[in-house]
């Protein structure tokens, strides 16, 4: 067997940082976590999450505390991403370390970076939240000192608004993994987070998830579930509820926590909000639509689906996408045209044109599509492009659906390319998966006016097929305005009210000047009739309670920035984003939390980074990180944690990245006249202050990489069999600086090619003196 090449694989005594081992032709890239089982190595520092939840009417509080603690050796800065609510409003944060609490303090984010790392360098601890995407947030924690707790608490708050009599609370747990074709080296510092470590399929997280639900309706509740987790619900009463999770869900953060619930009746908390805040007063106005009537005629429709059949889809995720599809695509009248686009790495059109839904042309896309299985990287953007660009009939109305996770990092690009090309269409988008980007999801179909679906199991997808047919095909209300009369209200959000697709309010925030009298008026068509609904504004009465549209009215604002702007490009709403986080005290792109405690508690400035790995989000497999990731290390002697990448020749003198540990994939591809080789290391001879054991180390952890090398060379027209003798340096840092392969029997410059970016991702733990050592060794079959 060729696993006879080397001894069993060991870790070696240092690892190389990503930032080293990354080339030029690096991407950003998520990476499996590989723990050491040695003792002696720092453990991982987040210990539970938790979120303590109050919905009091349509209004949900939410209070989440992240433990971190330090059961190490060694000073720590803890890094974890986590995910948030894309309607969450987040306004505070504090660090508690003992008895001392620190409450953050709202700050321009660079600005906010530069105070935290500050305190780190003077000995303090810290901690600093950061907004990555609109619905990623990224936490540090700094100076962790061995035998240390401590507590991270953030506040924020969202609006909750029915469906169909349906309420729904979302708190996502996990962060799936992103695939981007983004260079390392030229990626923005926003986008650094994407190259995270990830546990394997199926491993449990690391740390404990608890969330407690307290539910104060106003009215009397008819029924709570929670489809994502067990629960227990107690009720506290007709019109109040508490819901916790199951002692048997205690590792279940990796999926959403998915609470629904429905008011006796079928009622809605709708009607007007009002809240006074020193100089600006705040509203929320909630109308509900007429219910839903059968047209008298149902127009042609023309439909373009987008099916992510990419390695992140692989399994459960592609089994609803086949499964949503089939009955979609099924269900098309004669009238209607329809047309397939496939992607991944690329992407794949079933017609230049779109064909008629005949019975025929139906069954060869439900083939295409059930043949699929998943794999390759995410390229949306250039399906997106080309599904867009497709000519389209005269005298149809198009409907785009694309069903994907949204495991990409282009959510800005892709927003802005829907505005521009869609036209008059509709996107209609299926977040298919237990941890999807809502951000993406959600901004899609708010960019091509349309409306967002997710599936989480494969007996939703029926369902919400169906639920998708009637949106397109009888819409609630159209032609919708608003007429506040002498209401003076202003800065609303939106500025324009879509037409209604589901039966759910109608919701606008805005502010208002002077008193709060009048009535406003709304009005539309629904079916082939006129629809008028009134609200008198005297009957609102102004609360503090309410002083979360404070925040809900900003983060709205934020939210369509964030979504139809190219921001990086644009002064103006950069600098408007700002400005809003920091008078109103959120989160942001721009604005950053951080609490630095004024204790000095050491003094040398050192810690070791930590990056928390995450599991993958349930039902998604390893490939979400194929051709992407490598293998994270906990090295004892290289601080934190670290990543190496395995690389497979592709025989043109480039690499591409494996999707798998070493030892797994090299085997799947050694051509079969090699398989009974046995490769053996006769001699190595180490000059310089290298510990030969240190060296023999990182043979046995990185040989099935060097075997991979050699069996692609035995493939290559040079062929052949032979000894060869490899020289490199390593320098003071424990870095190699240069291979060379100075005499053998078998020539081959892919095989030189890849040596020497295999070993150039080699690391040591630093020669004894500060010079260079050099290593010479031979092997042969």
């Amino acid at each position: 067997m060729l696993r006879k090449l080397f001894c069993a694989l060991a870790l070696m005594a240092g690892t190389v940082s990503a930032q080293e081992s990354a080339g030029e032709d690096k991407t950003l890239s998520p990476y499996f976590f590989v723990k050491s089982d040695d003792p002696s190595l720092d453990q991982l520092p987040l210990k539970s999450t938790s979120a303590e939840v109050n919905i009091a009417g349509v209004i949900a509080e939410v209070k989440v505390t992240q433990t971190y603690k330090n059961e190490g050796r060694r000073p720590l800065e803890a890094v974890y991403i986590f995910p948030a609510s894309t309607r969450a409003a987040v306004y505070g944060m504090k660090m508690t370390i003992g008895d001392r609490t620190i409450v953050a303090k709202i700050g321009k984010r660079e600005e906010a970076r530069r105070e935290y790392q500050k305190a780190l360098e003077e000995g303090k601890s810290a901690s600093l939240l950061e907004q990555q995407r609109p619905n990623v947030f990224q936490m540090n924690v700094g100076n962790l000192l061995p035998g240390d707790e401590i507590k991270v608490e953030l506040s924020y708050t969202e609006l909750l608004a029915p469906e169909e009599g349906v309420y729904e609370f979302v708190y996502p747990t996990v962060v799936g993994p992103r695939y981007s074709n983004q260079p390392e080296v030229a990626a923005a510092a926003n986008d650094k987070w994407i190259k995270n470590p990830y546990f394997k399929q199926g491993q449990a997280p690391s740390y404990t998830f608890e969330v407690t639900t307290h539910l104060a309706a106003g009215v009397p509740i008819q029924e709570a579930s929670c489809s994502s987790h067990k629960v227990n619900i107690n009720y506290d009463g007709p019109a109040a509820a508490t819901i916790k999770l199951d002692d048997s869900e205690k590792f279940g953060g990796n999926r959403d926590y998915i609470l629904k619930y429905r008011l006796a009746g079928g009622q809605i908390n709708a009607g007007l909000l009002t809240y006074q805040h020193q100089d600006e007063n705040f509203f929320l106005l909630m109308m509900q639509p007429p219910k839903r009537v059968a047209p008298n005629q149902i127009p042609a429709r023309e439909y373009i689906f987008i099916v992510d059949v990419s390695g992140s889809m692989n399994g459960f995720p592609l089994e609803i996408s086949k499964k949503l599809l089939r009955d979609l695509i099924g269900n098309l009248r004669p009238q209607d045209k329809f047309n397939v686009v496939l992607f991944a790495g690329s992407s794949s059109v079933m017609a230049e044109e779109s064909l008629s839904a005949t019975a025929e042309n139906i069954q060869r896309a439900i083939r295409t599509i059930d043949e699929q299985r998943g794999g390759g990287g995410t390229e949306l953007l250039p399906a997106l492009q080309r599904a867009l660009s497709l000519p389209r009939g005269l005298g149809s109305s198009r409907t785009v659906v694309i069903a994907t996770d949204g495991y990409v990092s282009v959510e800005t690009a892709a927003f802005d390319l829907i505005r521009q090309k869609l036209g008059e269409a509709n996107m209609f988008t299926f977040g298919i998966g237990s941890s999807v980007n809502r951000h993406l999801i959600e901004g899609m179909a708010r960019a091509g006016m349309g409306e967002p679906f997710i599936i989480t199991n494969p007996n939703e997808a029926a369902a919400e097929a169906e639920k998708f047919r009637r949106y397109v095909q009888t819409p609630v209300l159209t032609r919708v305005r608003l007429d506040f009369g002498q209401f003076s209200a202003y800065a609303l959000e939106p500025p324009a009210i879509p037409d209604v697709l589901a039966e759910r309010p109608v919701i606008v925030f805005g502010k208002w000047r002077g008193a709060a009298q009048g009535t406003i008026k709304l009005s539309g068509v629904t079916g082939e009739q006129a629809y008028t609904a009134n609200i008198n504004v005297s009957d609102a009465k102004s609360s503090p309670a309410h002083s979360a549209l404070r925040y809900l009215w900003a983060r709205h604002r934020i939210a369509v920035l964030s979504d139809y702007n190219a921001l990086q490009n644009d002064a103006d709403h950069v600098n408007e984003v700002t400005q809003l986080g920091l008078q109103y005290n959120l989160l942001t792109a721009y604005t950053s939390f951080v609490a630095v405690d004024s204790k000095v508690r050491k003094s040398d400035g050192q810690v070791t980074r930590v990056e928390q790995p995450l599991p993958l989000p349930q039902g998604v497999s390893d490939h979400a990180l194929g051709g992407l990731q490598g293998v994270a290390l906990n090295s004892a002697a290289s601080p934190g944690l670290h990543m190496t990448r395995a690389l497979k020749s592709r025989g043109d003198g480039s690499f591409a990245e494996l999707s798998a540990p070493p030892a797994a994939l090299h085997d799947q591809a050694t051509p079969p006249e090699a398989n009974n080789e046995s490769i053996k290391v006769n001699t190595i001879v180490v000059r310089g202050g290298m510990s030969k054991t240190g060296v023999q180390a990182a043979f046995k952890q990185h040989g099935e990489e060097m075997k991979a090398c050699y069996q692609q060379a035995l493939r290559g027209p040079a062929g052949g069999r032979g000894k060869m003798v490899i020289q490199f340096t390593i320098d003071a840092r424990g870095a190699v600086t240069a291979v060379k392969i100075v005499s053998g029997d078998l020539q081959d410059s892919n095989l030189s090619s890849c040596l020497t970016q295999q070993m150039k991702a080699w690391h040591f733990p630093g020669a004894k003196s500060s010079g260079e050592a050099t290593v010479t060794f031979e092997f042969r079959p």
